[in-house]
């Protein structure tokens, strides 16, 4: 797949490195065109898409479940929805050798992404690449940016260590910082550690780690002022925005079903702010 990054891209990757660069990135994480045009209309500087999100509007679990080629024009069609530039959970890429990786990373610049996260799952709880492997492929995915025309491409390399529990407790964060070094080295631009909330951990890893640390915000967990407050230099929310609309849509439903009402949907955008998110 021949693919070169048109300049509204190029301009777009650069401005997220910047944007990197300069401030706490916080990525409320949009599963389609409708909740990043949203997500766009409060200010966010960049959109961030979530899989679980991204694959359930797709009547798929999340997991690699639905297919590259799903995610891609997912993608694409948030890339059209918003004026920022967009980053995309391109879960492990959709393949486990670097070639499957390369292909997956062209495919999202042809779309007008301008970074991803690649995870180091071979499945849901594991196991993990070895950090070995994992370079590899992350290797492969900076090659196939550049080839591409976008060497600023953003990748930001997911570790699932604390997600899924991989290891020892008290070995976890020695792993971590084992593979950010390694994927430092392959080309990776940012270090993802979901799962990761102990403050006191977040901030030794921020200290000693080659790669900015991005970390995951969960309902009852640190804020991000206190995550910011560790080091950590992006934050996300996963699926938690997708869960929250999703929570409303059954909320109203079983409403509308019940009492016959709809007094849960009066904090609801109206449908003409919505309408206008779009050109006709």
């Amino acid at each position: 797949m021949s693919v070169d990054a048109s300049p509204g891209t190029r301009e777009k990757a650069l401005r997220l490195r910047a944007l990197a660069d300069s401030s706490l990135l916080v990525l409320p994480n949009a599963w389609d065109a409708g909740s990043a045009a949203v997500i766009a209309s409060t200010g966010a500087p960049v959109v961030a898409t979530t899989s679980g999100g991204v694959a359930w509007s797709l009547g798929r679990g999340d997991g690699q479940h639905a297919s590259r080629e799903a995610m891609v024009a997912a993608a694409r069609r948030v890339v059209a929805a918003v004026d920022v530039p967009v980053t995309v959970d391109a879960e492990g890429g959709y393949g486990a050798e670097p070639d499957a990786v390369a292909t997956t990373v062209t495919a999202l610049v042809a779309a007008g992404a301008v970074g991803a996260n690649l995870e180091d799952s071979r499945a849901v709880g594991g196991p993990l690449f070895s950090a070995d492997d994992q370079a590899a492929r992350l290797r492969a995915a900076r090659e196939a940016a550049t080839s591409a025309g976008l060497p600023e491409f953003w990748l930001n390399a997911r570790t699932d260590v604390f997600l899924f529990g991989i290891g020892e407790p008290e070995d976890r964060l020695a792993d971590v910082l084992l593979r950010a070094k390694a994927y430092a080295a392959a080309g990776a631009d940012g270090i993802f550690v979901p799962g990761l909330l102990d403050l006191d951990a977040l901030r030794e890893l921020c200290a000693a780690s080659p790669l900015p640390v991005n970390a995951m915000l969960v309902p009852g967990g640190p804020t991000v002022p206190e995550l910011a407050a560790t080091g950590v230099r992006r934050v996300s929310a996963g699926t938690a925005l997708a869960q929250s609309a999703y929570g409303a849509a059954r909320q109203a439903a079983a409403e509308l079903l019940g009492p016959g009402t709809l007094t849960s949907l009066d904090a609801g955008l109206g449908f003409g702010e919505l309408n206008g998110l779009f050109d006709a």
